[in-house]
């Protein structure tokens, strides 16, 4: 079973000044959700700022993680 700390840390780990918010919605380590914010965000559209955190969780996305609902924001949007 896989958690939502390890997505938070892997995210917060793995993208520049990255704060992530994760929850476990169901509570059984497949389906998911998240807030985060971070510097890579900049410059992007939502469709490359998804892609950046699935880069960032790798191999994780195809084996442990079933769902994973994401909002992502730049660090100035995340203060709006």
């Amino acid at each position: 079973m896989f958690s939502a700390q390890r997505i938070k840390q892997l995210l917060e780990e793995r993208l520049p000044d990255c704060t992530a918010i994760v929850n476990d919605d169901a509570n059984d380590g497949e389906h998911f959700s998240a807030e985060v914010v971070s510097s890579a965000f900049v410059g992007k559209n939502r469709v490359q700022q998804h892609q950046l955190v699935y880069a960032a969780l790798g191999e994780h996305m195809r084996r442990d993680i079933h769902a994973l609902a994401l909002r992502t924001y730049t660090p100035d949007a995340w203060k709006a």
